[in-house]
């Protein structure tokens, strides 16, 4: 009796492919490409199937390099793999409280948004829940998006780490951390706070407190540069006068309520963002405490809503436009396989009416 003989598997359309290689000598993988054009693999893997997201003179090397090391790419993965993908996964991370209608994110997003579509690319807006961090790398692998903008860092530091060294291309915005494998995008957070403590001083405040979480990457910088501006000055920082909160917590009312319940001294309020301003404005007006005549305040961010106020709110501001762009810049930057590098936006103080 004749047995069937089985039949072979299909051939995988998408599976890369080299040259028969001499005798004991190992196959060229994607890696050793990679290795030798110092790229991450999926530039290497974007350059060959032609992708325009990586720039031309790098698509040009990596190419060359393939083909005078006999690697030769599946002509039939090449055309599959030719439909770019024209979506980047904006991500706000879960452990912060800010909602995504705070004014802050709105503004970054808008950029982003912005400068995504000079590009004619799209974005797909998501927030992340913590201990969800596999989700990241998913995104991408899943081929829903070409790469990465994520807003905030807080206790995701390591796992941003972990992300960078599996080549997930990123940029963030945050501080830049001097441990960060990551590229990130953020304001002098440090000068910011100097900047508004300098100016309370100059208004002749003694007492100023500062409402913030130190252990906040951002925050933590803004604090720096509040105690810088009152050891310049010859003040001792109080430590009654700091209060600390997350930014977006709904609770900032009550905390703030019971932070003017100890019946402190003090003549001026650094807050480390607007929202947590337009907070301590209106518990301040409930008690019959005039701002400015009797405390004097600034906020962080300038938002839209800023000026607007009664009285006008004083504020460091974030360049929000100059934001945009630059995350989606180093994101391109890292999808090519470029080194990466931190960028540090200027701030400004706008005094209005709440500290004159």
């Amino acid at each position: 009796m004749q047995r069937n003989k089985p039949t072979p598997a299909a051939p995988d359309p998408t599976r890369e492919t080299q040259a028969p290689s001499p005798e004991g000598r190992r196959r060229m993988q994607m890696t050793d490409i990679a290795r030798l054009a110092g790229v991450s693999t999926s530039t290497v893997s974007r350059a060959l199937s032609g992708s325009t997201l990586i720039p031309e003179a790098t698509r040009t090397r990596i190419v060359e390099l393939a083909r005078s090391l006999n690697y030769r790419v599946n002509v039939g993965a090449a055309n599959l793999r030719k439909r770019d993908v024209q979506t980047i996964g904006v991500v706000i991370l879960g452990d912060s409280m800010q909602a995504i209608s705070d004014p802050f994110l709105l503004s970054v997003v808008g950029t982003v948004a912005d400068a995504l579509d000079e590009r004619c690319m799209s974005l797909l807006l998501s927030r992340m829940k913590e201990g969800a961090p596999h989700q990241l790398a998913a995104i991408v692998e899943s081929g829903q998006v070409a790469g990465l903008v994520v807003i905030g860092q807080l206790t995701w530091h390591e796992r941003l780490n972990q992300l960078a060294k599996m080549d997930v291309p990123m940029a963030v915005w945050g501080a830049g951390l001097p441990d960060a494998i990551y590229a990130t995008v953020g304001s002098d957070n440090l000068q910011g706070g100097y900047l508004a403590t300098r100016h309370l001083i100059q208004r002749g405040c003694r007492h100023i407190a500062f409402f913030g979480d130190v252990n906040h990457p951002e925050a933590g910088l803004r604090y720096q540069g509040y105690v810088k501006a009152l050891q310049e000055a010859g003040l001792t920082p109080d430590p009654r006068l700091h209060q600390s909160f997350l930014f977006g917590d709904s609770r900032i009312r009550a905390v703030i309520d019971q932070w003017l319940d100890q019946h402190l001294e003090f003549d001026a309020i650094f807050a480390s963002s607007d929202v947590c301003a337009v907070s301590i404005l209106g518990a301040l007006s409930e008690r019959g405490i005039a701002v400015p005549t009797q405390v004097k305040l600034v906020g962080y961010d300038d938002i839209a809503l800023a000026e607007h106020m009664h009285p006008s709110l004083s504020s460091v501001r974030q360049p929000y436009a100059l934001a945009g762009r630059a995350l989606v810049d180093l994101l391109f930057e890292a999808i090519a396989g470029q080194p990466r590098r931190n960028v540090v936006l200027p701030t400004e103080l706008i005094e209005r009416e709440s500290s004159r």
